[in-house]
């Protein structure tokens, strides 16, 4: 499949590799596709996140993306259900962190700890890709751009699309922007 990838949409794919080894992942996951994402210039997907003002709250999405991590990947929504139940999220993870050091909910390697071999997509992000695939077959486009991997990232359940939908960015919106009526195309 990734013969059938945009040099943009490798160069994020890269970039997702790159974020999760930078901040000692395991796996790489759909947050750090988004994360290479924002890192993208002169792309489709970069204009459709500018154009929607996401492009200048940059660093509001980075910072979301970590809280969640922080949370053990658990999104607002999850964090809401539970605190339904009496459990506050954010006294579990103050407990944690108290005994085991900041960040240890996020899923991240230990410091001074070494990986070695190929670092591994979950299923959240393999989702992502296989959700892009299938963008960019339902609009006959015959490669698969980053703007296909934004709109699968937004149209699947999430952190990532719950951060980028707190910030404007929905699968309707970006549609909208790359395809929409009368609007102005990206490139």
């Amino acid at each position: 499949m990734f013969e059938r990838f945009t040099k943009d949409a490798r160069d994020v794919v890269k970039g997702a590799v790159g974020h999760a080894e930078g901040t000692g992942a395991e796996r790489v996951g759909a947050e750090h596709l988004l994360l290479a994402l924002l890192d993208q210039e002169g792309s489709r997907a970069s204009f459709a996140l500018a154009a929607l003002g996401a492009g200048e709250r940059r660093e509001s999405v980075r910072a979301a993306l970590g809280e969640a991590r922080r949370r053990a990947g658990l999104t607002q929504a999850e964090t809401d259900a539970l605190a339904g139940l009496g459990i506050d999220v954010s006294q579990v993870v103050a407990r944690v962190e108290e005994v085991h050091g900041a960040g240890a909910m996020s899923g991240a390697r230990k410091a001074g700890s070494r990986w070695s071999g190929h670092r591994p997509f979950d299923r959240a992000a393999k989702d992502v890709l296989t959700g892009a695939l299938r963008t960019a077959t339902a609009l006959r486009d015959r490669r698969i751009g980053d703007e296909h991997l934004l709109l699968a990232l937004t149209a699947r359940p999430g952190v990532p699309a719950e951060v980028l939908a707190d910030h404007g960015v929905t699968y309707e919106s970006v549609t909208r922007v790359l395809h929409g009526g009368g609007e102005a195309k990206a490139g």
